[in-house]
């Protein structure tokens, strides 16, 4: 794949031969996004664990204390009582088998769901659209609840959701380049605790394989696993 001058440019801004420390590659991150929009700032982690096995999926969700410096749109797919819940608490849109009946004709406009449980059954029919997607609602992360106005209310406030893919990856955004360095340390030393805390138990070896920063623009940087699980300690 070519590459642009830009990106070509900031490739020699990084040893593709060293380990950075977790401040180090903030530092230099942050020098990376320099488009002309607020570019997100993604931590990416090859886990050590067999994604072919049950046990030994990992996701989960933390909100986070600086948020993500992003407008997130939530769905609501409710009705009655919990529906005007939903919308005061902040849901962008509130619905029911319409919604789905939405999403079903490629309505995508939205950037989190969250459900009622009534509705499970109903969403079933577009599993295949959300749960690729990383938006299909799970009990697990809350987004499937009876009290849906806590979830949307961190959700809104910076909440990320994580869930491995097939190769055993994770790839969750932790700010924005306009963060100061500090809150972006902090925001990745949160993530870093969720996914820790989300360690499938029955996995041996090295967890946290390899771990990358980078904006939206630019290239990776490693960042040393060591390191960061030491400053999430």
């Amino acid at each position: 794949m070519k590459r642009g001058k830009r990106y070509r440019a900031l490739e020699n801004l990084i040893d593709k031969n060293k380990l950075y420390s977790p401040r180090e590659a903030i530092s230099l991150v942050k020098k990376m996004g320099n488009t002309k929009f607020d570019e997100t700032v993604e931590l990416s982690v090859k886990l050590g664990v067999d994604p072919k096995r049950s046990d030994h999926q990992v996701r989960g969700s933390t909100p986070l204390p600086h948020g993500t410096g992003k407008k997130v749109r939530i769905l609501a797919i409710a009705e009655g009582e919990a529906a005007k819940e939903a919308q005061e608490a902040g849901a962008d849109f509130v619905g029911g088998k319409e919604m789905v009946k939405k999403i079903e004709e490629g309505w995508l406009d939205f950037d989190a769901v969250v459900a009622h449980p009534s509705f499970m059954r109903e969403l079933g029919k577009v599993g295949k659209i959300l749960g690729p997607r990383g938006l299909m609602p799970s009990p697990k992360t809350g987004t499937v609840s009876e009290k849906l106005a806590p979830v949307i209310k961190e959700l809104k406030a910076g909440r990320v959701d994580f869930k491995m893919d097939k190769g055993g990856n994770l790839h969750i955004p932790i700010g924005k380049v306009s963060f100061d360095e500090k809150a972006l340390e902090e925001n990745l030393i949160t993530v870093v605790r969720a996914i820790l805390r989300a360690k499938p138990a029955s996995s041996k070896g090295a967890y946290l394989q390899k771990v990358y920063l980078s904006t939206t623009m630019s290239p990776s940087i490693k960042v040393n696993p060591k390191e960061l699980i030491e400053m999430a300690r």
